[in-house]
């Protein structure tokens, strides 16, 4: 009985959910079916978001890849870090809610590294020290 009811909420689901993150950014991303492709970031188009073309085409890089010629509307709600990483995390959510609704894109976000969290993080600064590893000058005397 539960797989019937599982079923039947699977259809009538409206848009599919993520989240997708980056250093200290987060984004929420929801993809929903639509009659025209359209991508709001913050309440703002993401092309006014992301301003610069390599902000755009990391944004756009999980539809570029796969191919797919289903139209959707995508909004992301962002959080945190800069706007590098912010792009970097609407990828990843974005990414996420593809596989999610549909598997076949998976193998192709896998081997392109948009479905692993880069989880690599800024190095805090250590007491007595420049930055994180530079120390002080050293003399003799």
């Amino acid at each position: 009985m539960s797989e019937t009811t599982t079923k039947a909420k699977s259809t009538t689901k409206r848009y599919v959910e993520a989240i997708g993150r980056r250093k200290t950014a987060t984004a929420r991303v929801r993809l929903t079916p639509a009659t025209k492709h359209s991508f709001l970031v913050n309440d703002k188009e993401g092309h006014e978001y992301f301003q610069t073309a390599e902000l755009k085409a990391i944004m756009h890089g999980a539809f570029e890849n796969t191919k797919i010629e289903q139209h959707y509307e995508v909004s992301a709600h962002v959080t945190g870090s800069g706007i590098h990483a912010q792009a970097e995390a609407v990828r990843h959510g974005l990414s996420r809610t593809l596989v999610e609704r549909d598997e076949q894109v998976k193998n192709t976000l896998k081997k392109l590294g948009f479905l692993k969290r880069d989880s690599r993080q800024v190095e805090r600064k250590k007491f007595g020290l420049k930055k994180a590893r530079k120390a002080p000058t050293w003399s003799k005397r």
